[in-house]
């Protein structure tokens, strides 16, 4: 006997497998796309030139509000367009519509990392970069369910661009033999890191969602090896009931997903330290890679060789922010830091073990 299944809850299932087979990966932090820009002039190429010139205050706002925190956006930085091609490598317009006196398009506006970092270092400023690798996020409601409405909210295509980027568990026998029985105010990390590992996440956050009188009220928890954990929570207005409301609430739940890691990891400026490294030489062409990549880095702000000798050298950081930020800088730019005995020892690439 054939048994058919409703269109819209197949459809369901589908996004779903799709979304979690497949987890939501960030875009270039320092790329702003889909910048609508339209502008008239007396030609054609006038009109074009004004629109692009609309268009980059606007992509300088979002990159902005990306990067920091929400309660330093009072502070915005207005720039003029001179002092914005100088931090804007390209641009990109895409579906153009010109006339003889009209221009209309979307606009890719790519930014330069470190002519951004240092402009928001002179400002002082506290930003973070966007982290190079996706977080595990398991929503709970109060447990995890993979077909859940709760999960189901999280799995919209907008949050492909999140600036955190995150993955919900592929909820398979495997994750859910690992998530049984978890309870969110007795998680720890040891409880979810099999899951976490299997998409190479060092950090997870709970997202718990419970009805509170006339509001849906929701929990974030931050877990991280070797961390302790971070709480915090919000309500959303209850819009016919919590199934209604859990699209709203996963919006908000993701920004303050990405305000809580912005938070934590956004450099303070008027924090500086220094710290001896000792690193291993392999030939005086690595070394010279090494040495530029630490000057990328927005948060080293000098880098000396303190001596060398045949296969090592000991070089002197000066940094600014914590320790641990300097370490998550680095990593994300390819460096290993790493404390063994009291000393501190730098290499590129993943962290050997000692």
């Amino acid at each position: 006997m054939l048994r058919f299944i409703r269109l819209p809850a197949l459809l369901a299932a589908l996004a779903l497998a799709c979304f979690l087979a497949q987890p939501a990966l960030a875009d270039n932090a320092f790329e702003i796309s889909s910048v609508h820009v339209e502008a008239s002039g007396p030609s054609g190429a006038e009109a074009r030139a004004r629109a692009i010139a609309g268009g980059r205050p606007i992509a300088w706002q979002i990159l902005f509000r990306r990067l920091t925190r929400a309660q330093d956006w009072a502070r915005f930085p207005t720039l003029d367009n001179t002092q914005l091609q100088k931090i804007i490598v390209s641009y990109l317009p895409l579906n153009e519509r010109r006339s003889t006196t009209r221009y209309v398009a979307e606009v890719t506006y790519t930014f330069n990392p470190e002519a951004v970092a240092r402009l928001l270092q002179s400002t002082g400023i506290p930003y973070a970069a966007a982290p190079s690798k996706r977080i595990l996020l398991i929503p709970m409601a109060p447990g995890f369910a993979r077909s859940s409405l709760w999960t189901m909210a999280f799995a919209s295509p907008r949050f492909a661009l999140s600036y955190v980027p995150f993955a919900v568990p592929y909820g398979d026998a495997q994750d859910m033999t690992a998530l049984q029985g978890l309870s969110f105010d007795t998680a720890k990390w040891d409880d979810i890191a099999p899951v976490a590992a299997r998409i190479r996440a060092s950090e997870a956050v709970l997202v718990k969602a419970e009805v509170a009188g006339n509001k849906l009220a929701i929990t974030l928890k931050r877990l991280g090896a070797g961390e302790m954990p971070v709480k915090s929570g919000f309500e959303v207005p209850l819009i016919q009931g919590a199934p209604s409301t859990y699209p709203a609430a996963a919006d908000a739940a993701v920004r303050a997903i990405e305000d809580m890691w912005k938070t934590q990891k956004a450099v303070d400026y008027s924090q500086k330290g220094k710290l001896t490294a000792d690193v291993r030489i392999d030939s005086l062409a690595q070394f010279a890679a090494l040495e530029n990549t630490l000057a990328g880095v927005p948060n080293v702000s000098s880098v000396t060789v303190a001596a060398m000798d045949i296969g090592q050298a000991q070089i002197s950081i000066t940094y600014m922010g914590s320790t641990e930020q300097l370490r998550d800088a680095l990593a994300q730019a390819g460096v290993t830091l790493v404390n063994r005995g009291g000393t501190w020892q730098l290499s590129q690439g993943a962290a050997s073990q000692p």
